[in-house]
């Protein structure tokens, strides 16, 4: 509440200008944060933090002569690629996207000797490009080939969703995150399942979106054995041999 004051000092000179004080009581205003901050406290919902959930590289112990070893039959090597003008640029799509390419092969590369150009003509290399689903929901590029290569851990894990989003999991306990989280982990690291094994590289004009878009497809596949490696003298030779073969 404010109030004024008039002062009164004795007798003034006639004519002489009035001084009055204000005094301002802030109280009921403090008095008003204070119920409008326990308003707001008592109102709020706290709700959980929404983040993204990664499926980590498995940590499952492995020797240490086998750390750069796969089996031919799981093997996978991504071989990433950015499309570049004479400038330097990166090459855009009739959509304005850069013209990332995905060169992979399975197993290990089939080249003789990496000394002779030659033998790189016939080996078991390949190009596609990154693409997502079309729609009807069906996998394209290199997602439908990594789809296909993880495709016993995916089966597994799309029940173990479904048991989530429909809360199944027994009759005393639901299918709540944490458990479907721990229970996704345990698929991806199953031994006992086919799993791929992936090995990314990339060119010397390979973009950072064209690795980061290859580390996403790990996630969208559920794919826990993967490394980012080095290109080598075989896999350019390869990469070489294939655009002569077949064109940029």
């Amino acid at each position: 509440m404010a109030q004024i004051e008039q002062a009164d000092k004795g007798k003034k000179k006639k004519g002489a200008q009035k001084k009055m004080s204000i005094h301002v009581d802030f109280t009921p205003m403090v008095d008003m944060n204070m119920l409008l901050i326990t308003f707001f406290m008592l109102c709020t919902t706290m709700i959980k933090s929404q983040t993204l959930s990664i499926a980590l590289p498995t940590n499952e112990k492995v020797e240490q002569s086998e750390m750069n070893k796969a089996k031919d039959s799981e093997a996978i090597t991504l071989i990433v690629d950015t499309e570049r003008n004479e400038d330097g640029t990166i090459k855009k799509d009739e959509d304005g996207n850069a013209r990332n390419l995905v060169y992979y092969y399975l197993g290990k590369p089939m080249v003789i000797d990496e000394n002779q150009d030659s033998i790189f003509e016939d080996s078991n290399l390949e190009r596609t490009v990154f693409l997502g689903n079309d729609a009807s929901g069906m996998q394209q590029g290199i997602r439908k080939i990594l789809h296909s290569r993880n495709k016993p851990v995916l089966e597994k894990i799309a029940v173990l969703k479904q048991q989530w989003r429909n809360k199944e999991f027994s009759p005393k306990k639901d299918l709540n995150d944490s458990i479907y989280q721990a229970r996704a982990k345990e698929v991806r690291n199953d031994s006992t399942l086919t799993r791929p094994v992936v090995i990314i590289k990339a060119t010397p004009n390979a973009s950072w979106a064209s690795v980061i878009g290859a580390l996403d497809e790990m996630q969208i596949n559920q794919i826990s054995r993967y490394q980012i490696d080095n290109i080598n003298k075989t896999d350019e030779g390869m990469i070489d041999a294939y655009i002569r073969k077949h064109g940029n």
